[in-house]
Parts: structure tokens; C-alpha cells; sequence
């Protein structure tokens, strides 16, 4: 039976189709992934804090904001490059945000990255005009001076930006004290606002001299001035974030990372996992069984005594210590699972082969002078082909569910994000329990289906195997 063949016979059955369209757009996925993602994205981005900073932590999916209602805020940003410094030294920056919602914004940062002075340091000012036409002050702040020992011009932020958390900024809260005081009569103090901040700035107060706001909808804009001292001064970038609570396709974990990212790099990770592992095991228990079956003598016990003996090593606790001696790295992983993934195969086509050694086929090459390693690799390979293959396929998703089972266990690399790392930390952070199904559900979701791709194929592949399971048409 050639290639065309089983292909037929796995394209005929609807398990067969199904396993073949989910393989396709598992690889389209993983391939459009190694293209736009950097392939450092797990050290440099996943596991960077800073990268993540400005997302909101632990919220649901923006979708998810369709069925709240009223109750929705959407996470916005606010971004503006570098301008030039106007004649009187000063750089304006607007922004106009359209509130309506019954929640206010979790959380405001404003970030300066990239600030050039000559003499003294800039004023960078934050204002905010309300739908009723008050006005607040939310920051002001001069940057530090030049160090001493150093010249002109001097640098700020080049690298890492200043981020201001005004949520709790003690200058946000001191002008928002009077704020309250000069325009609503409310008396109060920095500490009895610290988390009221987006309430007593996209709201007002339900009764007089009541710390209880009710929102205030309509058109808030956002003014960032930045005083110069010397035309050649200049503040780069800035970025003003009012955190909501939905965010991306599919979340962010207590990090703040966006699940969506994570999820999508984790389809080429669980091929190359699967697909590694399963075809490296696959030649080598394949190889092993035909020399066995076919030399027989002291080559077939030799093979099958060490087969049998290596299979009946514990896999677990070696794995764990040599993580435990080499690091949690993947390849470590991979190869300890190929390691040990073979010998089944290799009994088992052992078998088969004894059987097909003694056909005619195999006699009339013998008789033909064709050499043993032709007579093993030409004409007994090929017959067994198709339960090797159905062998690697069967093979795939075990090594993907064993390398998530490892990472949920805390023994995978963190350095890279696979779903079963991602499951991982949602259950050392208590997602289940806190009802973050976002977290959980996902990652698992994406290994079934990736496991049930591979089981479809194999199960269509069956009447290749089995000729008593084909049926002509």
C-alpha cells in the first residue's frame, strides 16, 4: 500500500477529515506565530514585568464586556510621539476620552520616556477638564536635576520609562483633597482617598460631603504640559493609561500578561514538542524491532531484554532529578521523553516482524541476493509502514499531554510560555478558586483539541493498518 493509498483511506472517513482541518489550522497557527513572534518572546517579553506593566491584572476577555453592560469599562491607551517644543517652551499634549459607563477606570499611569533638558529640568503637568467643566490637576512634578559630575545635555528615561501610578501618587491625592473641598465642599485627607482616585475624577459626590460618587458621563480631556527651559529641551514619547476591566481576546493573567499572546505562542511549542518526540521515538523503536525480528539469535535478546528493562524504569523520578541536577530547560524534557518513548514500539513491531520474515517476499529477495539491511529498510519498513505511522500519530499528543502534565507539575522551563505553564501558574496563583476561568480553561481547551487532532488521524488510519476494517467503494 503506497502513500496515496493510505492517504485515501484516511481522507474517506469523517474522523479522518475532522483530524486532518484541525492538524491544518494548528499549523497555519504555529507558522504565522514563528513568523511575527521574536523568538526570544519568553525571556525577553513573557517574563518581563515592565512589558506587561500597563495592562490591567486578572481581567477577563474585552467580549466578555458585551454581557456586563453598563458595567463594562474598556481599557484604554492614550500614546502621542515627541513634538516640537513650541516658542513660548512649552509642549502640549491632548487627549479626549468619551466616558459612559457605570464603573470607573481601574487604575491611571502616565509614562515620559526619553526626556532631554539643558539647563534646569522640566515641569511636566498633568489637567483633566470634566463633562461639567471643573478642572484637575492630577500631577506635577520637576525631574531631578543634573548629578554631579555630569554635562550637558542631560538624559532621562532613555531606557525605562518614568512611570507615575497616580492611583496612588500622594500628589494626585493632596490635589484631589482640594479639589474636593474647593468645588463639592467635602473635607477629607490623602488617606481616606487612597483607591478613590478614578471615583472622585469620573464621578461626583452622591450627597454633600459624602465620600460615595456616583459616575459623571461625557467627554473627559486630558491635557499633559511639559514647561521648557531651553529650545533644545524635549520629552519623548508619553503615555496615559486608564485601566479597564476586560482586556484582549482572551484576558491577562495576575501579571497583567496578555493570555492571547501566550496561548498563540504555545502552538509551534506543542508541535515541536509532539512532533520531535514522537518522531525521534518512533525511528529509533522502529529501527530497533526490524533488526531484532529479522536478525534474531543474540541480537533479539539483547534488544528485547533491554527493552523490556528500560521500560520498566520510572520515568518520573529521573526526570525530576535531572531537572533537578540540569536546569528546567525544554530540550532536557524532549529528550528524556524520546529516551524513554521507544521500547514499546519496539516490542511490538519485534513481533511483526517474525512474522513477515518468513513470508515469500522476504525469501525471494534473500534468494535474489539482496543484502539484509535492503531486505529490512526496502521490503519489511514498508509493510509495517502504516503502523508506524499510525504509531508516531498516537505518539504526538502523549508527548504534548506529558510536557503540560510536567509543567503543571512546576518541573517545565518557565522561560518559555507553553499552555501547560500557563495552567501551571494559574493554579499556583489560585485561578480556579478566585473564578479566573480566562486562565484555565483555555490553555486545557487548546491541548484537547491539539490531542484530539492527532487521535482523529490515527483512528482514520486504522483501516490502513487493519485490512479487515477497509471497506471498498
Amino acid at each position: 500500500m503506497d502513500t496515496k493509498d493510505i492517504l485515501t483511506i484516511m481522507l474517506r472517513s469523517g474522523s479522518g477529515k475532522a483530524g486532518v482541518a484541525l492538524l491544518l489550522g494548528i499549523v497555519i497557527i504555529s507558522v504565522t506565530v514563528v513568523f511575527l513572534f521574536p523568538m526570544d518572546f519568553g525571556s525577553k517579553r513573557w517574563n518581563n514585568p515592565a512589558a506587561w506593566a500597563d495592562n490591567p491584572k486578572s481581567v477577563p476577555p474585552f467580549w466578555v464586556g458585551l454581557f456586563m453592560g453598563n458595567n463594562s469599562i474598556a481599557h484604554k491607551v492614550f500614546e502621542v510621539s515627541p513634538q516640537e517644543t513650541q516658542a513660548n517652551l512649552v509642549q502640549n499634549y491632548s487627549f479626549h476620552y468619551e466616558y459612559n459607563s457605570g464603573k470607573s477606570p481601574t487604575f491611571t499611569t502616565l509614562s515620559f520616556t526619553d526626556v532631554t533638558f539643558h539647563n534646569r529640568p522640566p515641569l511636566l503637568e498633568l489637567n483633566v477638564v470634566r463633562p461639567d467643566g471643573r478642572e484637575i490637576v492630577l500631577y506635577q512634578q520637576v525631574l531631578r536635576g543634573a548629578r554631579p559630575g555630569e554635562s550637558s545635555p542631560y538624559k532621562r528615561f532613555e531606557e525605562t520609562p518614568l512611570r507615575v501610578f497616580l492611583t496612588s501618587e500622594t500628589e494626585t491625592l493632596i490635589s484631589l483633597v482640594s479639589f474636593l473641598e474647593a468645588e463639592f465642599d467635602v473635607k477629607t485627607n490623602p488617606e481616606a482617598l487612597s483607591g478613590l482616585v478614578e471615583q472622585v475624577v469620573f464621578g461626583q459626590p452622591s450627597h454633600q460631603g459624602n465620600l460615595e460618587f456616583v459616575p459623571l458621563n461625557g467627554q473627559y480631556d486630558f491635557q499633559i504640559l511639559s514647561y521648557m527651559n531651553h529650545p533644545s529641551d524635549s520629552v519623548g514619547s508619553l503615555k496615559l493609561v486608564l485601566g479597564g476591566n476586560s482586556f484582549g481576546f482572551m484576558g491577562t493573567d495576575s501579571a497583567g500578561r496578555d493570555l492571547a499572546l501566550g496561548l498563540l505562542f504555545g502552538f509551534p511549542i506543542a508541535l515541536i514538542i509532539g512532533l520531535t518526540t514522537s518522531v525521534f521515538a518512533t525511528v529509533i523503536g522502529s529501527t530497533l524491532g526490524i533488526i531484532s525480528g529479522f536478525k534474531g539469535n543474540k541480537t533479539d535478546i539483547i534488544i528485547q531484554r533491554f527493552s523490556d528493562i528500560w521500560s520498566n524504569v520510572p520515568l518520573l523520578p529521573i526526570l525530576i532529578f535531572l531537572i533537578f541536577i540540569l536546569g528546567q530547560k525544554l530540550w532536557i524534557v524532549v529528550i528524556i521523553m524520546i529516551l524513554f518513548g521507544w521500547p514499546g514500539l519496539t516490542i511490538v513491531v519485534r513481533s511483526m516482524v517474525l512474522q513477515i520474515r518468513t513470508g515469500q517476499l522476504v525469501e525471494s529477495t534473500k534468494a535474489l541476493g539482496a543484502s539484509n539491511s535492503r531486505i529490512m529498510f526496502r521490503h519489511i519498513l514498508f509493510q509495517i509502514a502504516p503502523f508506524v505511522l499510525a504509531q508516531m500519530i498516537f505518539f504526538t499528543p502523549a508527548a504534548i499531554l506529558a510536557e503540560a502534565g510536567l509543567s503543571f507539575l512546576g518541573l517545565g522551563d518557565p522561560s518559555i510560555p507553553t499552555w501547560g505553564q500557563i495552567l501551571e501558574s494559574g493554579f499556583r496563583t489560585g485561578a480556579v478558586y478566585l473564578g479566573y476561568w480566562w486562565w484555565i480553561m483555555p490553555p486545557g481547551v487548546l491541548i484537547v483539541i491539539t490531542a484530539m487532532a492527532f487521535v482523529l488521524i490515527a483512528l482514520a488510519l486504522e483501516p490502513a493498518i487493519n485490512p479487515k476494517l477497509r471497506v471498498e467503494k
